[in-house]
């Protein structure tokens, strides 16, 4: 991605996650906030830390976008751009002259990226939208949770996460095309048509099926053992082996071959019916041993098994050698107070660098980014824009 500009209007998590995922891979990011700062600065304790996530290797530039001076930079900053990336409130960008059928139409090669909480047509265009609101609204929360128990939210934001990688993956393919063909793009998506399609596998089970999914807890409502969670001698695991050949591996494993061929244990749709004397039966074989015991010995037999970790025994696992997402800060930052690591891109290969260092202050680059808008770097309405603006942020 070295050489392609960005300019992110983002807020909270989606579009400032995917404008970072472009500047872990080599874009050249800008941040522009109002005076105030974006909107998760203001989020009392979980607010920084999704700044923090979110907004490494950017340049950071503050524009009044309510008055006529920044309306004006912003716009130029946009037209030198390759990228602009926006989720503000619907008619937010309109209203400042930055949204995409506008900008597009001074720059037919600009890639414009739209992302709204609900889409932009229907009753619910105007809402605004969080991650949670999506859960709730595409029917996430109504399948997650114990049978009996009221609906609940996946314990992270998921919905914005995935949402940052549909739109940095969006913004990828359309880079993709225009050097084939010239053109720009009109990217639009929504957290609402994300977390939807988060679960397509359960909708096309509606589709195929007539019956709506329900909540059943842990475990798959269709095949067993599939996600079952199972109390070992010191916490839990979780199991799947639904797979005919799987399940005897598995009984064969745990010296329970009789019950292979156990009327109620026979198949995985059986073991769904049956699936609390089928749980009972894997605790019996199981809670004698250890998380780390089960890992040994069912998945070296090939049976898909999990420990079910803390935060803090995830984080001593993974380290931070290669390939690990935990990206150690930048020594003279975290000598200066800063976090001890990030968590960084999840996928790598020779060319990536990711910045190590945290977010910069708010407007700690608007002098520097305006100054490039003068004539000599300002786009050129020819062939593209002059100059060649620094690819990572400068200390």
């Amino acid at each position: 991605m070295a050489g392609v500009k960005v300019v992110e209007f983002g807020q909270y998590i989606a579009v400032p996650g995917a404008a970072q995922l472009l500047a872990d891979q080599g874009a050249h990011v800008i941040k522009v906030e109002p005076p105030s700062g974006e909107a998760a600065r203001g989020v009392p304790g979980y607010g920084a830390a999704m700044f923090a996530a979110n907004n490494r290797g950017k340049r950071m530039v503050s524009l009044d976008l309510r008055s006529e001076e920044g309306r004006r930079a912003a716009q130029a900053l946009a037209l030198a751009s390759d990228v602009v990336m926006s989720n503000a409130r619907p008619g937010a960008m309109a209203r400042a002259g930055l949204s995409s059928d506008l900008l597009l139409a001074r720059r037919p090669d600009l890639v414009c990226l739209t992302l709204t909480g609900f889409g932009e047509e229907g009753p619910m265009r105007t809402r605004p939208g969080l991650d949670i609101a999506a859960q709730a609204e595409s029917g996430q929360m109504w399948i997650t949770g114990e049978a009996e128990g009221e609906p609940q939210r996946v314990g992270f934001p998921v919905v914005d996460a995935a949402a940052s990688y549909a739109a940095a993956q969006a913004v990828t393919a359309a880079l993709f095309e225009r050097s084939r063909s010239g053109s720009g793009a009109d990217i639009r998506l929504s957290l609402w048509d994300v977390a939807i399609h988060l679960q397509a596998s359960s909708w096309m089970d509606y589709a195929l099926t007539g019956q709506p999914p329900i909540r059943k807890g842990n475990g798959q409502p269709g095949v067993a053992p599939a996600a079952d969670v199972i109390e070992v001698a010191d916490g839990y695991i979780v199991i799947s082996a639904y797979v005919d050949a799987h399940w005897r591996t598995l009984c064969k494993l745990l010296d329970i071959e009789h019950l292979a061929d156990d009327p109620r244990l026979v198949d995985a749709q059986v073991r769904v019916v049956h699936r609390p004397y089928m749980a009972e039966v894997l605790s019996q074989a199981l809670r004698h041993l250890t998380r780390e015991d089960c890992i040994e010995l069912l998945g070296g037999g090939g049976i898909v098994v999990g420990a079910i970790r803390t935060y803090p025994e995830v984080r001593q696992l993974r380290g931070d050698g290669p390939g690990s997402p935990f990206l150690p800060t930048d020594a003279v930052a975290a000598s200066a107070g800063a976090p001890p690591w990030h968590v960084g891109p999840p996928v790598t290969w020779g060319a990536m660098s990711p910045d190590r260092r945290p977010p910069r202050a708010q407007g700690a680059d608007t002098d520097s980014v305006l100054a490039e808008l003068a004539p000599s770097t300002q786009h050129d309405p020819n062939g593209g824009a002059n100059g060649a603006p620094a690819d990572r942020p400068e200390r």
